[in-house]
Parts: C-alpha cells; sequence; structure tokens
C-alpha cells in the first residue's frame, strides 16, 4: 500500500512504524509542518530542565530513515482530495495515496481578544518551547503570565520557576487543574507550586491579550492590567481539522471515528489529538489528548488501514505531574459516583471514586504507588465491593494484595 500519514507526533509516528512493520513492501509518506525529527511533546518539559533528548525523541532521531519512511518537515497540508485520492500541499504539490492517517495533532485553543498577536506564547510544540526557553537562556525574560490554570499551564510554572523565572498564573476556577483534580488534592497542588515560587492568582478571568508591536500584558475582565516578559496561552487545544472543512470527512470538534478508528470516508482512519473517539467508560466521543491514547490509536488505525480488524475499546483520561515536588495521579472520572472513599495522612491523599462497585476514577497525592492496582482494576471494570475501605488504605499497596485484585477479576 502507498501510505500517507498527516502528522508525525505520537500517533502518527506510531502509525508510520506500524504500516512499515506490517507491509514491508509497501511505502509511507509522513508530513508534518515541524522542522524537526519526531517527538514526544509530553517529555518537552523533562528535555529543557535535563538537557536529554533520548525521551523526546522517543523514537530516535533517525526513525524515518532507519525504517525507510519518506518524512517531509515543514509541510502544510490544505485539503484532502477524497475523489482524487490526493493529499493538497500548501505549494499546490499533491501526495497521492491508497491509504490515509490523518494524525494531524492539535493547536492553541485561545478564546480570548488579542490571542492571535505577536508575543503570545505556548508550548504547544517544540519550535515554540525552543524560542521560549531561549528567551530566558538568553537573559531576554525574567517574568512570565501563564493564563490557564489547567495541566499545561501547571506543567510550564514549573519549567519556568526552575529556569529562575518569576511566574504568575491566572486561573478563571478557584483551584488548579480543576477538570482534572478535586478540590482536596488540587490545594496539595497548590501549596507545592508555591513552595517552588509560582505566584497563583486563582478565581479572576483573563479578557485580552495586549501590547504592541507585540504583546507585552494579559488585561482581566476588571480591567487590570498585568505584564510580563513573557505571556503565555495555556488555555487549551483545538485539533487540526481546519484543513477537512471542504472534504466528505465527517468533523465536529475533531475527526469522528469509529470502533475501528475508521472516519467517514473509506480507506481514511484517525488517530491522536485530531480523534473523537469514544471514551472507554462513558461510550461519550471527545478528544483524549494523552501520549498513551495517541501510541494505542496510532498502532491500531494503521493495522486496520492494512485490513486488519481490530477494536478500539476507547480512550482513558490520566494525568501525572512529576515536577510538583509531590507527586500526584488522576485516572478516569470523578461524575456521577455513588460511592467515594478517601484516605488521608498528614503528606498524602487518595481519593476513589466507585460507581455499582468499580472503580471509575482515583486520584492520588503524596503516595501513589496504589496507582497501577487502581489502574488495572479500573480498566478491567472489576467489582471492588469486597475491599470496602481496604480499597483506600495503605495496606492496599501490597504485592499479595495486587495478585489477589487481579485474580478476583479473572475469577
Amino acid at each position: 500500500m502507498r501510505a500517507v500519514v498527516i502528522g508525525t507526533g505520537p500517533a502518527g509516528i506510531t502509525a508510520a512504524e506500524t504500516l512499515r512493520r506490517e507491509d514491508p513492501t509497501g511505502s509511507v509518506v509522513a508530513l508534518s509542518t515541524d522542522p524537526h525529527a519526531p517527538y514526544s511533546p509530553a517529555s518537552m518539559a523533562d528535555h529543557f530542565l535535563t538537557g536529554r533528548d533520548e525521551t523526546l525523541y522517543w523514537k530516535g532521531e533517525d526513525v524515518a530513515q532507519r525504517l525507510g519512511i519518506e518524512e517531509r518537515r515543514e509541510t502544510v497540508v490544505v485539503g484532502v482530495d477524497v475523489d482524487n485520492d490526493e493529499v493538497v500541499l500548501r505549494d499546490g504539490n499533491r501526495i497521492p495515496y491508497e491509504g490515509l492517517v490523518i494524525a494531524s495533532g492539535s493547536r492553541l485553543h485561545a478564546p480570548l481578544e488579542g490571542a492571535d498577536l505577536p508575543g503570545v506564547l505556548d508550548f504547544k510544540s517544540l519550535r515554540m518551547a525552543e524560542e521560549l526557553v531561549g528567551r530566558v537562556h538568553r537573559g531576554e525574560a525574567h517574568t512570565a503570565l501563564i493564563v490557564g490554570n489547567g495541566f499545561i499551564g501547571v506543567e510550564l510554572s514549573l519549567l519556568l520557576a526552575d529556569l529562575g523565572v518569576d511566574v504568575t498564573i491566572i486561573g478563571r476556577r478557584p483551584w488548579v487543574m480543576p477538570r482534572v483534580l478535586e478540590p482536596a488534592i488540587s490545594a496539595l497542588a497548590e501549596e507545592g507550586l508555591i513552595n517552588r515560587g509560582v505566584k497563583l492568582r486563582l478565581g479572576v478571568e483573563a479578557s485580552a491579550f495586549v501590547g504592541a508591536p507585540s504583546v507585552n500584558a494579559v488585561r482581566l475582565a476588571d480591567g487590570q492590567l498585568l505584564d510580563a516578559d513573557l505571556i503565555i496561552a495555556a488555555t487549551g487545544v483545538k485539533p487540526h481539522v481546519e484543513y477537512l472543512i471542504d472534504s466528505p470527512i465527517t468533523t465536529d470538534w475533531g475527526v469522528w471515528v469509529d470502533d475501528r478508528l475508521s472516519t467517514s470516508v473509506p480507506g481514511i482512519v484517525a488517530a491522536g489529538d485530531v480523534a473523537e473517539t469514544a471514551d472507554w467508560l462513558s461510550g461519550k466521543r471527545f478528544v483524549h489528548a494523552i501520549f498513551p491514547n495517541a501510541v494505542t490509536q496510532g498502532r491500531i488505525a494503521a493495522s486496520n488501514l492494512l485490513g486488519a480488524d481490530l477494536t478500539y475499546e476507547g480512550a482513558e483520561s490520566m494525568n501525572s505531574l512529576k515536577h510538583l515536588g509531590i507527586p500526584i495521579v488522576a485516572m478516569g472520572t470523578t461524575e456521577d459516583p455513588d460511592d467515594v472513599l478517601h484516605w488521608v495522612s498528614e503528606s498524602a491523599r487518595r481519593s476513589v471514586y466507585l460507581r455499582n462497585g468499580k472503580i471509575i476514577g482515583a486520584q492520588l497525592a503524596g503516595d501513589i504507588r496504589a496507582a497501577g492496582v487502581y489502574r488495572s482494576l479500573m480498566l478491567r471494570r472489576a467489582d471492588v465491593t469486597s475491599f470496602g475501605r481496604g480499597l483506600v488504605e495503605p495496606a492496599f499497596d501490597f504485592a499479595s494484595v495486587y495478585w489477589d485484585a487481579l485474580a478476583s477479576v479473572s475469577a
């Protein structure tokens, strides 16, 4: 098969690798707007803190050459001509395909006035991250305002604080990572941020980015202006689907796919941050923009493009903070539980959310040793009623309990 992959993020490069492995006589063209080799966005903070390339270029910088993939960098796709089976490029060229993988990822979504002005930075791409960190290393930036108190905003604030920048997070909601953490565990995260020197302005709303010729301030809804050397938007992301608007490929927020990751057009699949997939728990469609989901989707989408019949069981939600000083893991959902179990000590907290005797979500801070057990039980939809309150006790971390738990699932 002559396959084309749009995007070389975790989903795209996994799909390209799968296509080459499972169809060694075929060909793969991988397109990327980025000037860099395929990299892991989740590893950018670690890369800039440690200088290590191993986790950033997780498949190796030579992955395309090693696998025989025709990689085209700094290439912009402007359309997909499904009548002629061609990908249309901005330079006017067209690339024919027999099978197409849409893995074009996502971009910054900042619904604020002035978001498109020069000087608004983000941490979505390696190119932008290099510009941002480069200004710090060159001594051009000593203060930073981050608009957005979600996971990306928190991670970036820790990176900049470690680089010696005076950082302030502005958040509309009154606690950090409101879509991920319950307020009690969020409070531990806030304490960790403050201990690292990060300032928090929570419960306030930013209305605009301002400044000329380059943005240098944020205007709050009450009219107050806050200025800084670095103005960073961490307000969310939106899938890259704009080039598909005139095609018959069905899109909403992202590209709609079925449980085989097929789009509405035969011979075209989608994976990663661009794909609207079903949640494994609720069945609801939305984009699950985390690394493990992208890798799994890329592999399944590519295999099915070649004729396999693999079912994607659904995406999961999981986040972890590694650089806070206190480890935090959040998985699953906190919506509509019929029971919640808590365990609290001076330095740690666990919350497990249950519905019909099964784990639907868990949040751990300080002591996260049980995270793997909870995730296994959650994904297996195991009935954990027999554990009672012992489910959140420290003893639940012991290996014997782990194996007993898995045995109960298989029984």
